[in-house]
């Protein structure tokens, strides 16, 4: 009973603040009205691509962009729901799908320096679906409210340019597969690791929904107070170094025929191990243990978009704007 009374206190005084929020209205510019919470609902479109173990560079594989494939850039898309505390501190959620690929086939021209990696001869594509709550810090109007008092002045307009930084957590779900005489084949059940293994007690199959950490910056234009466009770059942190089903070591092959039969045995031995297929004499360890990944450094993927948002609740002031109390101050955080 107590637990109730408590959410419906709390309940009630949300209720009050949000009222209180949208009966005050500030002049957006001489035209329009605006409430210190504004919401904006808009689709997003723009690029895709990630930083994983296959593909890459000369070398034997460095961190973040130096060991970046521009070629493997793949579209994405998605929808966003955005809510902006008096221009300044938003909470955004926003669903984002799209693809990521890598091949090391792309080291062929460098194959002599790329330290083994074009005669791994590994491949993987994934879909990528996600769910995100970031939170956006507009730079100039949190920096003016540490310069200006409540008397702004009404001639004060919001600038048309809001540089912005933006940090959430993210859900996101992925799947790899590799390409295997002319088809896709999904590489997490096939165990290309030994994950599940008991002779590899610490390498636990991967899950497919997994926690992602955001972190990025993006650019604010408003063309009309109903319309604003951004470009943005975030990139996801993640838990997982099996994006693109590649970490560690090989395994003993012998062993996959103790946990499957059939075909799924003749796919994990095909995938485990591809690097005779460009060198049928390349030296291999029978028993495994030689080099496949970099477990030090999970996977990553990031997103370049422009998005077109659409302004809610703003009115103009020709028609009203049903204002109890106008405050001079469009700016003021």
């Amino acid at each position: 009973m107590k637990k109730i009374r408590l959410l419906a206190t709390i309940a009630v005084f949300l209720a009050a603040m949000v009222q209180k929020s949208t009966a005050q209205f500030y002049f957006y510019d001489n035209d329009h009205f605006d409430t210190p919470l504004t919401f904006e609902l808009g689709p997003s479109v723009g690029v895709m691509n990630c930083l994983t173990d296959v593909g890459g560079r000369q070398g034997l594989g460095r961190a973040f962009v130096k060991d970046l494939n521009i070629g493997n850039t793949q579209l994405n898309g998605g929808i966003y729901l955005n809510a902006l505390y008096k221009y300044a501190i938003g909470l955004r959620l926003e669903g984002t799908f799209g693809s990521v690929k890598a091949y090391d086939s792309i080291l062929k021209p460098v194959k002599e320096t790329a330290q083994g990696r074009y005669e791994r001869s590994l491949q993987f594509k994934s879909k990528i679906s996600e769910i995100s709550m970031l939170a956006e810090f507009h730079i100039l109007y949190i920096f003016k409210s540490f310069l200006y008092e409540d008397d702004l002045n009404i001639d004060d307009e919001p600038p048309r340019f809001s540089p912005y930084l933006a940090a959430g957590i993210g859900y996101f779900s992925f799947n790899p597969q590799a390409m295997l005489n002319g088809s896709w084949i999904y590489l997490q059940p096939l165990s290309t690791e030994g994950q599940g293994f008991a002779e590899y007690p610490q390498r636990k199959p991967y899950n497919l929904n997994q926690w992602n950490f955001m972190l990025g910056a993006g650019i604010k234009y408003e063309v009309s107070p109903h319309l604003n466009l951004r470009i943005e770059l975030i990139t996801r942190a993640l838990q997982t170094d099996y994006l693109d089903d590649l970490s560690t070591r090989y395994i003993n092959p012998n062993l996959f025929s103790q946990y499957f039969t059939g075909t799924q045995l003749s796919q994990a031995l095909a995938l485990n191990d591809r690097r005779s297929k460009n060198d049928p004499n390349y030296p291999i360890n029978p028993n495994g243990g030689q080099r496949r990944g970099d477990p030090n450094d999970n996977d990553a993927y990031f997103t370049f978009n422009f998005k077109m948002g659409f302004t809610l609740g703003r009115e103009s002031r020709k028609h009203g704007g049903g204002s109890t109390k106008q405050v001079k101050c469009p700016t003021r955080f």
